[in-house]
């Protein structure tokens, strides 16, 4: 790990939040299922000097000199990308995954028409249609949503019905809180009755889907994939769009730029190519089918002792928890007395919330961090048990002091990688 050593003498209260943010990630428990640790030769990558460099346009067709190094990292980027993913094309240059998407949205839609997406109650992204985005100014979005919330089933006859009435350019799917896996080729069947593209958001599974954990929805038929690179991949924060076709990413790369960013952020594109070389290695197989081992049994540990789960459990990587049912406390009051006991995770609207995003009623919580960090299912057991004692001990601050000190002590056992703390003491 980098030393620090100018950033200490230059600027010590940046270099004071630098540490004290290492400090605790090392000693707490990170269950938010968007965060992960990268490796250190992904973190040493995105400290290089090719943040100095203006790289506008892609490999070989740039409109600076001095390309030669970055049009390497550029192209390593992407044919590891598509070998990864088995796709046509893949372009690296989307700087998180809402640009992603809607530069998605630009290449293959005229404004006025109409997108299909996941419900955000339901556990759709803010992308996805969400009034509260711009986005919704220009194109016509209708959302579709869980039939039963107890299994988590899509209501996929429903979702035909109104894309026969609506008649949908693209049909998206994805999400960013929802605990089961999609049916992609029913979406696709619906998706060709109407004319429509098909695009999954797999920001959250990407990861499980380059280990073969999840399915990828290329083996469906779909047309593009959206996702970010941090999240489960392990990767930098960044966005990616993959296409099937060929042909189909040439209008990808066109609406990435020029006709929605400018210069890519070069090193973190050589990071997202040390982190897809990574994810290619038969170990992150291992690592992904964990991931979702410690989910199911954390989820099933929950239910044991009496939480209600949204769809009564898991098949990927995230929980959703009914705090109101299960404890009788918001998501908010939950997230608070978690984080007291040095567990962090996320409040959550469940489906069909009757309360307001920033007082929800749930929960989100999931695996990948933990399980990056060498735990597997007799810790989610622990931590499990962390945070169910704290549910009995909140009104007892001594007690829940005593708590965080033993998280603390629980994770002196699980190191992070990239982060040596006794180096910089």
């Amino acid at each position: 790990m980098p030393s620090y050593n100018a950033l200490q003498q230059s600027d010590p209260l940046v270099y004071d939040a630098v540490i004290g943010e290492m400090q605790r990630q090392v000693e707490g428990v990170e269950l938010i299922p968007s965060e992960n640790y990268i490796s250190a030769p992904v973190m040493e990558a995105m400290a290089t000097v090719f943040n100095n460099k203006y790289s506008e346009g892609y490999p070989g067709k740039r409109y600076y000199g001095g390309q030669k190094y970055a049009d390497i990292i550029e192209q390593l980027a992407i044919d590891r990308a598509k070998i990864l993913f088995n796709a046509g094309n893949a372009n690296v240059q989307p700087h998180a995954g809402a640009p992603a998407n809607v530069a998605t949205y630009f290449a293959l839609l005229e404004p006025g028409d109409t997108v299909m997406g996941m419900d955000l109650s339901h556990g759709g992204h803010l992308t996805h249609g969400h009034p509260v985005t711009y986005i919704t100014k220009i194109f016509n979005f209708v959302r579709y949503k869980m039939k039963d919330v107890e299994t988590g089933e899509i209501d996929y006859d429903e979702m035909r019905e109104v894309a026969l009435r609506e008649r949908p350019k693209l049909i998206l799917a994805g999400f960013s809180a929802y605990p089961r896996e999609l049916d992609y080729a029913k979406m696709k069947a619906i998706a060709d009755e109407v004319g429509a593209y098909t695009m999954a958001d797999m920001a959250h599974i990407a990861g499980l889907i380059a280990g073969k954990a999840a399915r990828n929805p290329f083996d469906d038929g779909f047309d593009i994939i959206t996702t970010t690179t941090h999240k489960t991949l392990r990767g930098p924060r960044g966005g990616m769009i993959l296409t099937r076709e060929e042909d189909l990413g040439k209008k990808i790369n066109k609406s990435v730029f020029p006709g929605f960013q400018g210069g890519p952020i070069m090193q973190m594109i050589a990071a997202k190519a040390v982190a897809f070389a990574e994810a290619a290695k038969p170990e992150f197989q291992d690592y992904a089918k964990q991931i979702v081992v410690n989910a199911k049994h954390m989820a099933n540990l929950f239910m044991e002792n009496g939480a209600k789960l949204v769809t009564n459990g898991t098949d990927n990587h995230l929980m959703m928890i009914d705090c109101v049912t299960s404890w009788g406390m918001t998501g908010q009051e939950v997230e608070t007395l978690f984080d007291d006991i040095g567990i962090t995770l996320n409040k959550n609207m469940i489906a069909d919330d009757p309360r307001k995003p920033m007082d929800p009623s749930g929960i989100r919580l999931g695996t990948p961090a933990v399980t990056t960090r060498g735990m597997k299912e007799v810790e989610m057991e622990q931590l499990t048990t962390f945070m169910l004692s704290a549910i009995k001990k909140k009104d007892n601050p001594s007690a829940i002091k005593d708590l965080h000190e033993e998280v603390k002590t629980f994770c002196n056992k699980f190191p992070v990688p990239g982060i040596d703390l006794k180096q910089l003491s």
